[in-house]
């Protein structure tokens, strides 16, 4: 027998070993990790999501027929003749847009906390796949009920993929070379969303993408175990604060899996209580001669809808490009490994980071504001070039001042890190304030509204 180990722990060391389920996790886990008000168990929650997603998804592609003439009177028959269909199918999609806002939080929660640092940068470059496999995955379901809903929201969704037509058409290479429209057909199949569009959405939206996901998920886990477990204070910056627990371990069984079963079961309250309270929609059948007015993509790209709004190419491409090399880059440019597990990395980081949503707040509104209330360069220069538009509106200019403030306060403080928590406080304030922009104050024909109320009747 090993000396300093008990029969029973040895016991509980043998279990976590012969179980696969919990053999994902080490022997012994930081009682940092454990802390509710650190990670929150936001990564738990998202693979407890996907785990719903699959289950009930099973059973509803069971009763689905992907075909423009039979799919929307299949949904219809899992929502009115299926037992439990309609449940299952508002599970099935509050669970998806649960992954969506969960994949964020957690992101945003790694970063503030350092979660990229040190060895585990690779692991921070796999978690923004899984965000963006996350997002397609959610958008390839969109359309499978094939309601007007869904059909305008894909309509919107493949515009904005041939963005790219707005600079082949200043470049006059549109007839040469369209990029735009290249994308568009990947997309979709098609010019337009049809038959093809709804094949290929259904064959990413129950194989490809969920064996994507899976991968990246095993990858992203393993990598954890790898980097020595969730990410916590170093054993000097612990020690400097006075406390002596550094040492102290949890076993994995029972501790750990208590707690994920309470997350599990907390979960799957939710789950119920949406399902039971809100009906996910199911709309006329899709109507490809009847526009929504206003047709809106999903929730989660009306952020870019509203960017295109000023620029196809610039919020449709640029933006979204440079917000992604942004999000990669973060752990190339950030090298200070001093503050990993701190959230915002201290006293002054978490100052920073209110300043830095306060700029961000000021900043984007006020270009918003000029945008609704004056116009922008074509209703001042009717004959100005559109290169100009394209370079110069509020999506550009955003980001132009989120990189010079994130700039100045790396002059101003020499640090990497504050430099970084500014540009992507600035970024992510600037996201939410479009996609709120964009989810309730627009309306018909892309007018601002305050309430829906306001909307005309045509």
């Amino acid at each position: 027998m090993s000396p300093g180990i008990s029969d029973e722990n040895r016991k509980r060391l043998g279990r976590i070993n012969r179980n696969f389920f919990l053999h994902i996790h080490a022997n012994k886990v930081h009682p940092h990790s454990l802390k509710s008000g650190y990670t929150f168990g936001l990564g738990v929650i998202l693979g407890f999501l996907f785990l719903v997603m699959i289950l009930t998804g099973v059973i509803l592609m069971m009763n689905y027929t992907p075909s423009i003439e039979r799919a929307y009177n299949s949904v219809k028959d899992i929502v009115f003749v299926v037992p439990g269909g309609r449940y299952i199918r508002n599970i099935h999609r509050w669970a998806a847009h649960g992954m969506v806002l969960v994949s964020f939080l957690h992101l945003i929660r790694v970063f503030f906390t350092g979660g990229y640092l040190a060895e585990r940068r690779l692991n921070w470059i796999i978690g923004v796949c899984i965000l963006v496999v996350v997002l397609f995955m959610n958008f390839s379901g969109y359309l499978l009920p094939w309601d007007q809903l869904a059909f305008w929201a894909v309509t919107i969704g493949s515009n904005i993929a041939a963005s790219f037509r707005e600079l082949t058409d200043i470049l006059g290479i549109t007839q040469v070379l369209d990029i735009g429209g290249f994308v568009k057909k990947l997309l979709i199949g098609d010019d337009t969303v049809g038959q093809a569009a709804l094949s290929r959405f259904f064959m990413l939206h129950v194989i490809f993408l969920p064996l994507t996901l899976m991968v990246l998920t095993a990858v992203h886990f393993w990598r954890i175990r790898k980097d020595g477990g969730v990410s916590r204070p170093t054993e000097q910056t612990v020690q400097a604060a006075g406390d002596d627990r550094v040492r102290e371990k949890f076993y994995s069984w029972p501790v750990v899996m208590w707690a994920e079963l309470a997350i599990l079961l907390l979960t799957v309250a939710a789950l119920l209580v949406m399902a039971f309270l809100f009906d996910a929609p199911l709309r006329e059948r899709a109507n490809p001669d009847f526009a929504e007015n206003p047709a809106k993509s999903p929730w989660y790209f009306l952020g870019i809808q509203e960017l295109v709004s000023y620029s196809a190419f610039a919020g449709g491409v640029i933006i979204p490009v440079l917000f992604l090399v942004f999000l990669i880059s973060i752990p190339y440019m950030d090298r200070e490994d001093g503050n990993i597990g701190t959230w915002f990395s201290g006293t002054t980081g978490r100052r920073l980071t209110w300043q830095s949503f306060g700029f961000s707040l000021l900043t984007t509104l006020l270009f918003v504001f000029i945008h609704i209330r004056y116009g922008w360069f074509r209703s001042w220069f009717p004959d100005i070039p559109q290169v100009i538009i394209m370079l110069v509106n509020p999506a550009t200019l955003s980001a132009l001042f989120y990189t010079i403030w994130a700039i100045w306060i790396k002059r101003r403080t020499g640090s990497s890190r504050l430099s970084a928590i500014g540009l992507f406080t600035c970024t992510m304030t600037g996201f939410i304030i479009y996609t709120a922009i964009g989810i309730w104050f627009r309306g018909p024909n892309w007018e601002f509204y305050w309430s829906s109320s306001q909307w005309p009747v045509f």
